[in-house]
């Protein structure tokens, strides 16, 4: 009889003290998987981590009940600007987190695809594609999935739609070296409406995407309705999302071992505990 897998359910956390922390906060509150910044999210360039940071990381993770870690990459990076030096330095960024990520040991580095700057759209994607093709011709590591996220189109951000991302997959090369992180509430701010449709947004992903480059979904609800453009999350069950598609998403059988991950207003760790009941109180046998 196989071993039945974990639900793999968590949030983001805060490395302060030390990366490991993101471990032992997630561990505190009942998680099975965990997100976390790697350096700060607003800065462009941080020291190289140490042989005693990367360590106590793997240590404490290789203790804990946590079974999935994803990084986050910095909000500044932007691999697809029609600005040549933005572009180039983004990639560098996103190539030392990647190399992060990979020292880490986590499984995926989630990163925003990037925005055209009210220029083309089209170049923009081509942009995100070589500069992946560039990242990955140079990195000989093979542990950490680079994984683009849905956005909801807000400002000149592409990726709202599953064609954007599609476009993108075809042109990069190591296709097994990359994955896609959903988030609910950037899809449903993009026009997917996942609270009457469900099935059908789904059904759409596999359809342009593949179901198989799913590796993450960032499990939030949203303040604004579908169709905004607007990204501003909601706690679960409270935003116009509602909870029956997120019914819907925790029974998906599709999706039962891929890391959710929360990204909820935080004020303290009762909300991420609050929140995580709220979805398990939705699966059902």
């Amino acid at each position: 009889m196989q071993k039945k897998q974990t639900l793999l359910l968590g949030a983001h956390m805060s490395i302060a003290g030390g990366i490991e922390q993101s471990i032992l906060r997630a561990e505190q509150i009942g998680c099975t998987a965990v997100q976390f910044f790697s350096k700060s999210n607003r800065q462009w360039k941080t020291k190289p981590l140490t042989e005693s940071e990367i360590t106590a990381f793997k240590e404490t993770f290789k203790k804990s009940s946590i079974t999935s870690a994803t990084i986050h990459a910095s909000y500044l990076i932007n691999i697809g600007s029609p600005n040549a030096e933005t572009s180039n330095r983004s990639r560098d960024a996103l190539a030392d987190e990647f190399n992060r990520a990979q020292q880490l040991g986590v499984d995926h580095l989630v990163f925003h695809p990037g925005s055209h700057l009210k220029k083309s759209e089209p170049d923009c994607l081509q942009r995100i594609a070589e500069q992946i093709n560039y990242i990955l011709e140079g990195s000989t590591q093979n542990n950490t999935l680079l994984t683009l996220e849905t956005m909801a189109g807000q400002g000149t951000n592409v990726c709202y739609s599953f064609e954007h991302l599609a476009y993108i997959l075809e042109k990069v090369e190591q296709k097994n070296r990359i994955g896609i992180c959903l988030d609910t509430c950037h899809i449903f701010a993009a026009g997917y409406d996942i609270k009457e449709k469900y099935q059908e947004v789904m059904q759409s992903f596999d359809d342009i995407i593949g179901l198989k480059y799913l590796k993450v979904i960032h499990i939030n609800d949203s303040k604004k309705p579908c169709g905004s453009r607007v990204d501003r999350h909601e706690h679960i069950g409270e935003g116009q999302i509602g909870l029956e598609a997120f019914k819907q998403l925790m029974n998906d059988p599709r999706l039962a071992y891929i890391s959710k991950i929360l990204e909820t207003p935080k004020d303290s760790a009762e909300d991420d505990i609050k929140n995580i009941a709220t979805l398990k109180a939705l699966i059902t046998e």
